[in-house]
């Protein structure tokens, strides 16, 4: 029965997304803890899921929040949001900076930004993401779900890795965090995935399977730190998250780019059994703000699964962040430091 409760709690939203056993709770108006002094970075932070995050750490102290996404006019909204609801003071604190994950180039330019504003990074949040949509590759001629979901992100953490360590040896009292957004939808990634070769990589394997297999990326690359780097710097946390069936603009509209007709099933029939947001970003704001644990998967609200035999797999994510760093310093360099 417990096990029924909570995948209804993890994917569904209203009144059962309290659904789960009392221990795995996380309630977003009362047990995020004081953030005060400590700075954030969140990959598509200025909607949806990460937008609500974001509000909900600045609401709870946060000293800074960086966002990172594309859109001028839908940050300019979320922060105007912000001033509205909280105060100017707290809509001070967001720093915006535009950049889109496939541009590997200008991930690097973007992470000098936020080094030249900030001496400590505590929440590192990589939530932005391509949704299901169809097959096409980047300048780079990677598969753009896998280039801007997961080679994106680990560029971006690469390179704020640093200020993370020094953030963590200045307080070894606190804890550091790093968030992925992953998703039970990591389970439609094909059987015979490996990560062997860019060849493989570049299968059009369709939009459910492209974006799968994205998001079991972002699971085994939590798992990849927590093993690489929790061990050697106990304080920094690497967790993956699920954030249910959520109304964002991926499920509502993005939907129809592969799915003209089938998406009007996920964006409309389904929307009354969706999460809002704000249901949305619990296990977001759970292992950015809350947890003591390290290599978990996390379901709303704060429910640790297991994940796919695939995202148990340790071997595929070391081939996979192995491929990963190949694909990365060939486009950018030998120089580049890749954890």
């Amino acid at each position: 029965m417990n096990a029924i409760k909570s995948t209804i709690a993890e994917n569904i939203g209203g009144k059962a997304h309290k659904a789960a056993a009392k221990e795995h709770q996380f309630d977003i108006d009362a047990d995020v803890p004081d953030l005060s002094g400590k700075v954030a970075v969140i990959t598509g932070g200025s909607e949806g899921i990460g937008y609500a995050a974001g509000f909900c750490m600045l609401r709870a102290g946060l000293e800074k929040l960086f966002i990172i996404s594309m859109s001028k006019e839908v940050a300019d909204g979320a922060v105007k949001d912000i001033g509205e609801k909280l105060g100017e003071e707290k809509a001070k604190k967001v720093v915006w900076l535009q950049c889109d994950l496939g541009d590997w180039k200008k991930i690097g330019e973007t992470a000098k930004k936020i080094l030249e504003q900030t001496d400590r990074l505590d929440i590192l949040c990589l939530n932005g993401a391509r949704g299901i949509m169809t097959y096409q590759l980047t300048e780079y001629g990677v598969d753009r779900h896998i280039a801007v979901n997961h080679i994106g992100h680990v560029i971006l953490t690469s390179h704020l890795l640093p200020l993370l360590k020094k953030t963590a040896t200045a307080h070894p009292d606190s804890y550091i965090r790093i968030h992925a957004q992953s998703s039970n939808a990591h389970q439609m990634t094909p059987s015979d995935t490996h990560f062997a070769s860019l060849d493989e990589l570049n299968r059009d394997l369709g939009p459910n399977g492209q974006y799968g297999r994205s998001k079991l990326a972002n699971l085994l690359h939590m798992r990849y730190l927590a093993r690489h780097l929790t061990s050697s710097h106990p304080n920094i946390l690497a967790n993956a998250t699920h954030p249910g069936f959520v109304e964002t603009k991926m499920s509502s509209e993005d939907i129809h780019e592969p799915y003209p007709i089938m998406g009007y099933g996920m964006s409309k029939v389904m929307k009354p059994f969706k999460k809002d947001q704000w249901m949305g970003c619990a296990s977001l704001l759970f292992v950015s703000t809350k947890t003591e644990k390290s290599g978990e998967y996390v379901c709303p609200p704060a429910v640790p699964e297991p994940g796919s035999e695939m995202a148990r797999d340790e071997g595929l994510g070391e081939q996979l962040m192995k491929l990963t760093g190949e694909l990365i310093k060939k486009e950018l360099g030998e120089e580049m430091v890749f954890y």
